[in-house]
């Protein structure tokens, strides 16, 4: 039989051991749960700057297919009229809302299927 003392020391060794396993693991999730936020952040960063450079060229792929006479109006070229709406970093403030909005209809059975 052990003593009072031994016991003890038995349960104090065991509580400590276990909390720290508790705290191992919670401390693993933490970390789990950064990384991956962090890597949806990141992503979503990206698409957004993949939007904007795509914007960028749709507007530059258009101002290039106008015919010259198109581009001035009242002695204004678009050039002009952009760089004065330009934002405060230098871009339009809308290039990261530019985008095509297209309805589903869910009786289409292709809007079925991605579910």
């Amino acid at each position: 039989m052990i003593g009072k003392f031994e016991a003890n020391k038995d349960l104090i060794q065991e509580l400590t051991s276990s909390g720290a396993r508790h705290v191992g693991n919670i401390a693993t999730i933490i970390t789990a749960t950064v990384a991956d936020v962090t890597r949806e952040v990141g992503e979503w960063i990206t698409d957004a700057i993949e939007m904007k450079e795509a914007a960028g060229a749709a507007r530059r792929d258009a101002k290039e297919s106008e015919p010259a006479a198109a581009t001035q109006t009242a002695g204004t070229s678009v050039a002009d009229a952009d760089s004065a709406d330009a934002g405060p970093v230098g871009g339009d403030a809308f290039d990261l809302l530019d985008a095509e909005v297209v309805a589903s209809d869910p009786a289409e059975p292709e809007f079925r299927e991605r579910r």
